[in-house]
């Protein structure tokens, strides 16, 4: 049996950095394509920020094709003013990804933590610690935001082949 090649986006929104990542699964295999962080100028405006990372986004979308975009869904508790920021990214990244026809899958930071550290309050350092053991990634320094895409996307990966296995394709 031919298994397809699967090329998965992964998300990790923030304002100040924007986690982004694309892995290929090939049979059973996943492989980091690419891994960065898209930054912005601290000094320009709401407006001018949120536009520089959406362009950046579409060109990522646009070069990589990704067959679907994972994306890690927004929790916040204590600055409101940076959560509505993210939320806005978050409403450019999905509006650039339903442009291009791209399914969207949103997880939940739990998910996200019980799908690689294997439970729900999995500590950033065991997220960490555990993405470097399910994907081989090619030396470069990365921040925490990559490594979060990485795992937003590995987490995606998972889900797929539980859904693959339960509901085979006809």
């Amino acid at each position: 049996m031919n298994i397809p090649t699967l090329r998965i986006m992964g998300v990790d929104p923030g304002y100040d950095r924007l986690g982004v990542c694309i892995i290929e699964k090939t049979q059973g295999k996943e492989t980091l394509l690419f891994s960065e962080c898209i930054q912005t100028n601290k000094k320009d405006s709401e407006s001018v920020r949120l536009h520089q990372a959406g362009n950046l986004f579409r060109e990522l979308l646009r070069r990589y094709t990704p067959q679907e975009v994972a994306i890690e869904k927004l929790f916040f508790v204590s600055n409101v003013t940076t959560g509505i920021a993210v939320a806005n990214l978050c409403g450019i990244v999905k509006f650039l990804t339903e442009e291009k026809g791209i399914p969207i899958y949103e997880y939940s930071p739990t998910q996200v933590k019980l799908a690689i550290a294997s439970h729900g309050r999995g500590s950033k350092e065991e997220v960490h610690a555990m993405v470097t053991r399910l994907i081989d990634l090619p030396a470069k320094k990365r921040v925490d935001d990559e490594i979060d895409a990485i795992a937003v996307a590995l987490t995606h990966s998972a889900h797929q082949n539980t859904m693959r296995s339960h509901y085979p394709q006809k």
